[in-house]
């Protein structure tokens, strides 16, 4: 995803739960692209402004950076709203759960659902596409015999 040169559709903060026995709260710079969310802590150089994202410089290794790709997400569910905060879940293929909070008025949750089910329509369009692809050169006669 982030070698792949992928659009940003937003890009902010995020606040993401730790797996800790604490659970703490801890900021992390976000890159909403089409394929998926980049995790990426508040300490790491931000990307160049450059079409192309350069990869991290080896001082900070990539590894900092989570990608969290829509074909391993399953689903985003909105926990609840209290205070200023909207709490959410990203729910992935694997049964993994990362809880997320954000301000209300930033609207992480919705953006991250939209951009997950345009990706799944995509793909559903691709996997039929292929089908019949398929499908029409099986039904193709195969010349004189």
């Amino acid at each position: 995803m982030l070698e792949s040169g992928c659009k940003a559709v937003k890009e902010g903060m995020l606040e993401k739960r730790s797996d800790g026995l604490l659970q703490l709260w801890k900021k992390k710079r976000c890159i909403l692209t089409e394929e998926g969310l980049l995790l990426i802590p508040p300490k790491h150089p931000p990307p160049p402004q450059q079409q192309q994202p350069q990869p991290a410089p080896p001082a900070e290794p990539a590894a900092k950076i989570k990608e969290l790709h829509f074909s391993n997400m399953k689903t985003v569910d909105c926990v609840e709203r209290k205070g200023k905060y909207v709490y959410f879940t990203v729910v992935m293929a694997e049964g993994k759960e990362i809880d997320f909070r954000c301000a209300q008025e930033q609207g992480w949750n919705a953006a991250i659902t939209l951009q997950m089910v345009q990706y799944k329509n995509r793909q559903a369009i691709l996997a039929v596409r292929s089908t019949r692809q398929k499908q029409q050169h099986l039904a193709a006669p195969h010349g004189p015999r």
